[in-house]
């Protein structure tokens, strides 16, 4: 019985559509639970997902390579996603033109705060040359993060986990932290998501409010460039790459 649901069960894992609906389930059940628990931050849809996710693949003994080719779908979508999200920040150009200088600063601010605190935190633990270069993309988002990874000699694997966690840490954290500043304006909470937490940050921002979803695109596109031009920079000053 045993090794004939075991036969059953490996032939399952190589079909994609298995994955793939099961983890469109998972997210739906994840979002559901979070809109009726009045949109918890401890219960953020992708937090939730991936504690699931990862619990069945451990108590299946599924090997991760395995999941991530049923669902490598899903990261093809990850670029048509992001460019789409430019229509928001379109409506939103006439304010644009009046915060390009603030927008800026923060932008440097924000994406040389990410690299050298990544670096800084992972050299104090004794961490390996090849985690510091994946560490050090982990604010940008995940195409980009990958890619900078890759070409600066880390581990794109590592990388990817590095911008998973990132991304849920700011989604999480970003409204308490600017709640407890007592900021309120819709532009500062979306740019710091998406600044500082790429595409999670500003799926969560998407759901507050329009000028909210548009400035955290806004954040997480201009941050994406500026790491990649950045994280070479900083890695060649500290003689990494």
């Amino acid at each position: 019985m045993k090794q004939a649901f075991a036969e059953v069960w490996s032939q399952l894992q190589a079909e994609p559509v298995v994955w793939i609906t099961f983890t469109l389930l998972v997210y739906i059940a994840a979002l559901t639970l979070y809109k009726r628990a009045g949109s918890h931050p401890a219960l953020l849809p992708v937090l939730t997902s991936v504690v699931v996710i990862v619990g069945v693949l451990l108590l299946t003994g599924t090997p991760y390579a395995a999941y991530e080719q049923g669902t490598r779908f899903f990261m093809f979508l990850i670029g048509p996603a992001t460019v789409a999200l430019a229509v928001p920040l379109y409506t939103q150009l006439p304010r644009l033109r009046h915060l390009w200088k603030p927008i800026g600063v923060a932008l440097v601010v924000g994406c040389f705060t990410a690299i050298l605190s990544a670096l800084g935190i992972a050299w104090l633990f004794g961490a390996s040359t090849d985690t510091l270069l994946s560490l050090a993309p982990k604010s940008a988002t995940m195409p980009i993060a990958v890619e900078v990874a890759a070409l600066t000699g880390g581990v794109p694997s590592l990388t990817t986990v590095a911008v998973g966690i990132t991304g849920i840490a700011g989604a999480v954290l970003t409204g308490p932290v600017l709640k407890f500043l007592k900021i309120s304006d819709p532009v500062i909470h979306g740019f710091t998501k998406g600044l500082s937490a790429h595409a999670i940050g500003t799926a969560k921002a998407i759901q507050v409010g329009e000028t909210n979803g548009a400035f955290s695109a806004l954040g997480l596109c201009l941050n994406g460039i500026a790491t990649a031009l950045a994280v070479p920079l900083v890695l060649a000053l500290f003689g990494l790459f």
